[in-house]
């Protein structure tokens, strides 16, 4: 993943102008009792690349299987993007990590979201051919 201290561009910046209706973050339940506890999803991602990783729903599947293949407990929280814009919170759009598809881009938001920006929590296990785009209800 890139952190490029540059200025985002327009299409950087496309995920919420362009209306996407949900972003999600992957997390394991330990970490989400974590971001409970301190009010605010800031992973230890925030403080090593500068941003937290998210995800849309077609592209979760992807992170998921690299990261945490035979998981059967993974959490995915389901954020608004226009909180996560109102609190002041930018996203931008890039590139994943090496094997990832060249056109891909993920949303990175550049800084800590707050615990109100969560829309819903929902349960993320994989199917019996790995993780696959979940249903958001």
């Amino acid at each position: 993943m890139t952190n490029d201290s540059s200025p985002a561009t327009t299409s950087d910046r496309a995920g919420a102008d362009a209306g996407v209706p949900v972003l999600l973050h992957l997390c394991t339940p330990a970490e989400r009792t974590s971001y409970e506890l301190l009010g605010e999803i800031a992973p230890p991602s925030l403080e090593e690349a500068g941003f937290v990783h998210l995800s849309t729903p077609d592209q979760v599947a992807l992170p998921a299987q690299r990261l945490f293949a035979g998981r059967t407990d993974l959490q995915l929280l389901v954020l608004d993007p226009a909180a996560i814009a109102a609190a002041g919170i930018e996203v931008r759009w890039e590139p994943g990590v090496p094997g990832d598809p060249d056109a891909m881009r993920f949303p990175h938001a550049y800084g800590a979201i707050p615990a109100t920006a969560v829309r819903s929590v929902q349960p993320y296990a994989p199917g019996p051919d790995g993780f696959s785009a979940p249903t958001i209800t």
